[in-house]
């Protein structure tokens, strides 16, 4: 994996610090074409490696990204799903008519014979027909890892479905060739689990922050476990919602040997430029102490 990894939530009105910042950034990338003036940037400062939701809205980006030469080595790491999407859409459409919607035809005659059963029934069958629908937007695109969000992740985890987790893990490597990756909250517990499933040296994204901001199970048990280098790990929300300086923050997380990436989102040349920079420096002074050392 690239060292760094741009991600989407400034696109589609997502803040932890701030409604009205959350609100002021969906109007200002309410077009496809403000999101990929952003994206021109990024690539443009090197970035080829863009992790995103499933966001109905990627349909239109992925339309210009596949149309523009400049993206020919640019990778997507799709996260799924994108729960707001399937709640808006039970409210709206109701459960039958979202798995009409989102999920391939031929499933729909299975469905009238078996009802809800069949979905209670067969959860890994019905994950894989959603990972398939979810998909269809990046073709033609490299996702090289294909990652299960933390909401679902993090609820698997807590209800003991180990299943679940390896039947994604067997299905992103089997049907699309890539490596499967989960974004969690709570680091230790899903590292340990995955584990003792089988899973060894599992993708994992998680918040690492000088604050301990949601890093279940506390800051402290975090560090001990980026430390063993059990999996190739990507640091998330590493500004913890805007609470740490910018340099302390990155400085923070780019000291740990046991990090593989780190991600992070911004709207402005300035600020994607500063960010590539000062991750690379901090990136240099560590490893030139380790080689005096």
């Amino acid at each position: 994996m690239d060292r760094v990894i741009f991600g989407d939530n400034q696109f589609f009105g997502i803040n932890h610090s701030s409604d009205e910042k959350a609100r002021a950034q969906a109007i200002k990338f309410k077009t496809n074409e403000a999101v990929k003036a952003v994206l021109d940037i990024v690539v443009e400062e090197g970035i080829n490696t863009f992790m995103c939701t499933t966001h109905d809205r990627m349909i239109g980006i992925g339309e210009m990204i596949r149309r523009d030469k400049r993206y020919l080595d640019f990778k997507i790491y799709p996260c799924m799903p994108y729960a707001h999407k399937y709640a808006n859409a039970v409210t709206e459409l109701g459960i039958m008519g979202t798995i009409k919607h989102y999920l391939p035809g031929n499933i729909i005659s299975t469905l009238t014979k078996g009802g809800l059963a069949f979905v209670k029934k067969d959860f890994i069958s019905m994950m894989e027909l959603m990972v398939d629908a979810e998909m269809k937007m990046f073709r033609e695109i490299s996702t090289p890892v294909i990652f299960i969000q933390n909401v679902i992740t993090d609820l698997l985890l807590g209800l003991g479905m180990t299943d679940f987790l390896v039947g994604f893990h067997n299905y992103i490597r089997e049907r699309y060739n890539a490596e499967p990756g989960y974004i969690t909250m709570n680091l230790p517990l899903l590292l340990d689990t995955l584990e003792k499933a089988g899973i060894e040296n599992p993708i994992i994204c998680a918040s690492i922050n000088k604050a301990g901001f949601r890093m279940s199970g506390g800051k402290a048990n975090y560090e001990k476990v980026i430390a063993q280098k059990r999996c190739r790990l990507i640091a998330m929300q590493i500004f913890a919602a805007g609470t740490i300086p910018y340099k302390e923050a990155i400085e923070y997380v780019c000291e740990m040997d046991g990090i593989e990436s780190v991600l992070f989102g911004a709207s402005s040349r300035v600020n994607i430029k500063n960010s590539i920079e000062t991750i690379k420096t901090y990136n240099r002074v560590r490893e030139e102490r380790a080689a005096i050392e």
